[in-house]
């Protein structure tokens, strides 16, 4: 796992996009997060007569974790539902790309009493972005 200086977690993954993308939306149903959109970048690009290499967003979360941290300041709602970038990058290889809930907190001023909540998100993503693309994974 790589975390820049802007807060985006990168991981690369075993499998395929489309592979990838299929265990994420499958791992997020076993934890019982809503999806709440899914923003194929790349169809959109081909529609407007454009190339991309695959590229999709999952913009995913659970309204009472969210809401907390709105409550704590609202301007995080910008941030929020929580989303992880599936894409293919430049030498065919899937990644997984995310913002660390710690950058959320602190770009919003989320102070101490939203730690619990950061810290759920960091485990929660975490165990999504492994479960879609290590290959240990594929056993469970």
């Amino acid at each position: 796992m790589n975390e820049n200086e802007t807060g985006l977690v990168t991981v690369s993954s075993a499998y395929t996009v489309s592979e990838t993308l299929e265990r994420l939306q499958s791992a997020m149903q076993a934890a019982g997060m809503a999806v709440f959109a899914v923003f194929d970048h790349a169809a959109a690009a081909k529609d407007a007569g454009l190339s991309l290499r695959p590229t999709t967003v999952v913009a995913f979360g659970n309204p009472a974790a969210g809401t907390k941290l709105m409550q704590a300041n609202q301007i995080a709602g910008l941030d929020l539902p929580l989303k992880i970038l599936v894409w293919q990058d430049e030498s065919n290889t899937a990644r997984l790309t995310y913002n660390h809930p710690r950058w959320l907190a602190e770009r919003h001023s989320l102070g101490a009493g939203t730690e619990p909540v950061i810290a759920a998100m960091t485990k929660l993503l975490d165990s999504l972005v492994r479960q879609a693309g290590t290959a240990a994974a594929r056993a469970s």
